[in-house]
């Protein structure tokens, strides 16, 4: 594979090339754009239930909610390919400076940006998936009950994404400075039980 293909955005790519690029020996995309593309494909899947609920007659009520999610679902499937390739650019930065000695004056003065530059990308994919998780939650009731099991499924790959950022962001938490770990840790904990918490209702109400 050319590294002119490894350099391509996620969302250019076909499906083929994309996993051909994930599987060979190169520094990414790796886990990041995995978690990424996970999050993108629960958003696409759930888009797909409201397809198949919006202007159904005996989901009329439920039209505005359904129209309104439709809008966020798709906003949610973009950014989290946009933010999977800042995960990779995030990573070729910080892998530059790793390189460099530690007494190195780029290093030293670049340091702290690039671990943020690194996290920030993760982080923010793991937010978003407990966001679509819980407007999964709701949509157990607006949506057609026949895609069911899509939107289980979604649930499902909602809480993969969610639980593949936080790995993402716990791998760097190491690099920042002391007084920051903690509360990041609590933080991604709370979060993951969270999802955990709505991917099982989510399960239960689609059963």
């Amino acid at each position: 594979m050319s590294s002119d293909t490894a350099a391509q955005s996620i969302a250019s790519q076909s499906v083929g090339a994309f996993l051909e690029s994930l599987a060979a020996k190169v520094p990414t995309p790796g886990g990041g754009a995995s978690a990424a593309i996970t999050g993108a494909t629960a958003a696409a899947t759930a888009a797909m239930v409201v397809s198949y609920s919006l202007g159904k007659k005996s989901l009329a009520e439920c039209e505005g909610i359904n129209q309104n999610a439709m809008a966020r679902l798709t906003r949610a499937r973009q950014m989290f390919l946009q933010l999977g390739d800042e995960d990779a650019e995030g990573y070729g930065t910080l892998n530059a400076l790793w390189k460099l000695d530690k007494d190195d004056p780029k290093r030293i003065e670049q340091w702290d940006d690039a671990v943020q530059g690194a996290i920030t990308p993760p982080r923010a994919m793991l937010a978003m998936a407990l966001e679509l998780l819980r407007l999964f939650d709701k949509l157990v009731s607006t949506t057609n009950k026949q895609l069911k099991s899509d939107l289980g499924v979604a649930a499902v790959l909602g809480e993969a994404a969610a639980r593949s950022a936080a790995w993402n962001v716990r791998i760097n938490i190491p690099l920042l400075p002391e007084d920051q770990r903690d509360g990041l840790v609590q933080a991604v904990d709370v979060m993951l039980d969270e999802a955990k918490r709505l991917s099982a209702s989510i399960e239960t109400g689609c059963a």
